[in-house]
């Protein structure tokens, strides 16, 4: 499996934080966020190579940090400059899957969330399913629905429907940036753009691929951290030890 790591916005939130310097590498817990990432993924010997999609003004603090990792990292540089001419995640995931030589099973991550839980569940769910996969959770708050890409589920946790940023949401599970795809689904990506899938934000994907293929959520079996602004990053570094594991 490969792991495919979605890490060329430009954090324009986080200001002047992140002006010049990737939000992936912030330290949180005396290491980067990627690096707490993929250590935990590691644990499941199932990937054998990350691919980080980055933009062309991150891609050398990439390439050093990947040349510094003890892990087998490929970084990807998507050639975009700014925030205004970015690709776009799908696009990225795209990027990535045309490095490979043939099609393979992939897990597709944001690579900017801090967690406190394994990914390896997740993984194990994959390979329980043996169908693509993705993750969901409890969002009671409507108007945080409507920031979000929410899924409709049937009564076997398989996925029906998908919108990112309903004006009316259709449920109250929200579906995080992490995704595992079959070989055959991931495949079928750049057939999905061609069909009108946005490319904007990497859940458009699952929005067109539930209505393709099989597709199941695993509940969250903890919290994540979004590392969006400067009082959240604070926030992160000043609780880490009661947060990652």
């Amino acid at each position: 499996m490969k792991c495919i790591i979605l890490a060329a916005g430009y954090a324009t939130r986080l200001y002047p934080i992140t002006e010049n310097f990737p939000k992936p590498l912030l330290d949180v817990g005396g290491k980067p966020i990627l690096d707490w990432l993929i250590d935990d993924i590691s644990a499941s010997d199932s990937v054998d190579e990350y691919i980080v999609v980055s933009n062309h003004k991150f891609a050398p603090q990439f390439n050093k940090w990947a040349s510094e990792n003890r892990h087998n990292i490929t970084v990807i540089d998507d050639g975009t400059t700014t925030n205004e001419n970015r690709l776009g995640a799908v696009r990225d995931i795209v990027l990535a899957c045309d490095s490979l030589s043939s099609p393979e099973d992939c897990m597709v991550i944001a690579g900017d969330n801090v967690l406190d839980f394994s990914l390896t569940q997740f993984i194990d769910y994959f390979n329980k399913k043996d169908a693509s996969v993705v993750m969901r959770y409890y969002e009671p708050d409507s108007a945080k629905l409507k920031k979000s890409g929410v899924i409709e589920l049937d009564d076997c946790d398989r996925v029906i429907d998908m919108a990112e940023k309903p004006s009316d949401p259709k449920s109250h599970w929200c579906c995080p940036p992490f995704y595992i795809y079959k070989a055959s689904d991931i495949a079928r990506i750049s057939d999905a753009i061609k069909n009108g899938c946005n490319v904007d934000a990497p859940g458009s994907f699952v929005e067109w691929l539930c209505k393709h293929a099989n597709v199941y959520a695993l509940e969250m079996p903890g919290r994540r951290y979004d590392v969006g602004t400067v009082e959240s990053y604070t926030k992160i570094k000043n609780e880490y030890k009661g947060i990652l594991k």
